[in-house]
């Protein structure tokens, strides 16, 4: 393993949580940086105007710039796989290694395999999104087979406002999809402020909880080949390995 690690990080322009909870997490790894790059998202709804913010082109041009850092791994930092479908970041994690050859991922493929890691099938959904996106994001995880038990949602269109939700409220809505016993809880945005928050509902209900931030850090480190187990108090799942059943993730993409 080298000495000095170098995570690129494609974030939304309107992003500002997950710069310092990352931060934060790589603090207790000095020899582990984090390098970030922006785009232009201002909003998550359904509508075409929307969900073209997520064209390949600005990211892949955002990827670039990350690539003259000689970042080891790029991740896309953010959850629009959840509605746009897992074969879209798919595609993109392919070219984003197409096109600078670094392995890449994704906070959604980071996202499945924290429950197969866990082996999670059943699962609880807590985000600020519409209506409209937590259904997608529910049918879509559910055509690659992970079924949500419950789910809230505050309705908000986002993306900077996100941001503005304490802790507490975030904590609130753990414990409140904790009731239905999921095998695992997902914060599924990262620019809800999750991280801290979420190894403390963990500890007291038994449940996994992966938030976004978190988990995408995990499984970027893990692409790797670094050990995350250091980074254990933030949650159960830094202490996985990848899992190897799945032959459509992104560790195939980028092989």
């Amino acid at each position: 393993m080298q000495t000095r690690v170098r995570i690129g990080l494609l974030t939304p322009s309107s992003n500002t949580v997950m710069e310092p909870r990352v931060a934060e997490l790589l603090a207790e790894l000095p020899q582990v940086t984090a390098h970030f790059g922006r785009f232009r998202v201002v909003r998550i709804a359904m509508s075409d105007d929307a969900l073209g913010q997520f064209s390949f082109e600005p990211q892949l041009a955002a990827a670039d710039l990350l690539a003259d850092a000689k970042c080891d791994v790029i991740a896309w930092g953010g959850t629009s796989g959840g509605w746009l479908g897992v074969e879209n970041d798919r595609a993109l994690c392919h070219a984003i290694t197409e096109r600078t050859g670094v392995p890449a991922t994704t906070s959604t493929l980071a996202t499945l395999d924290a429950f197969r890691a866990m082996g999670a099938s059943r699962y609880a959904l807590a985000t600020p999104y519409l209506e409209e996106v937590q259904n997608a994001i529910i049918t879509n995880f559910a055509k690659v087979g992970f079924d949500c038990v419950h789910e809230r949602h505050l309705e908000d269109p986002g993306n900077f406002t996100f941001a503005q939700y304490d802790e507490d409220t975030i904590a609130q809505m753990i414990r409140e999809v904790a009731a239905k016993t999921p095998d695992a809880i997902t914060v599924f945005c990262t620019n809800f402020d999750g991280p801290r928050v979420a190894p403390t509902v963990e500890g007291e209900t038994g449940i996994p909880v992966f938030d976004s931030i978190s988990v995408t850090l995990w499984h970027a480190l893990r692409r790797i080949g670094f050990d995350t187990a250091p980074l254990s108090r933030w949650g159960r799942i830094f202490e996985c390995p990848l899992p190897r059943n799945d032959t459509r993730g992104a560790e195939q993409v980028s092989a």
